[in-house]
């Protein structure tokens, strides 16, 4: 067998390990943009964007962060308004740029 065919031989070889049946990820995962299936809290907010709880709770008042509502006496956040908030944050800082 020449050299040639040998490594054709070893990159098919190859090639059909790497050709696996492909993994079926969460189609919801695509939907909420690897954000959870709940409401979030503001210390969930704190903990995606490694800031102070505090801080969370000032951009409320400040109308600065992502959008809350209430439900009774509690703050909550729809995980896809704070994946809104995020891309129009992103787009706001390239249009500086």
């Amino acid at each position: 067998m020449s050299r040639d065919s040998e490594q054709c031989i070893s990159q098919l070889a190859e090639d059909a390990v790497s050709v696996t049946a492909p993994v079926q990820d969460d189609p919801r995962a695509t939907l909420r943009g690897g954000l959870p299936d709940r409401y979030l809290t503001p210390d969930d907010i704190a903990e995606m964007f490694e800031v102070p709880l505090e801080t969370v709770y000032q951009w409320r008042r400040k109308r600065t962060g992502p959008p809350g509502f209430r439900i009774g006496k509690y703050v909550r956040y729809d995980p896809a308004d704070v994946h809104a908030y995020v891309i129009d944050r992103k787009h706001a800082d390239q249009d500086a740029a």
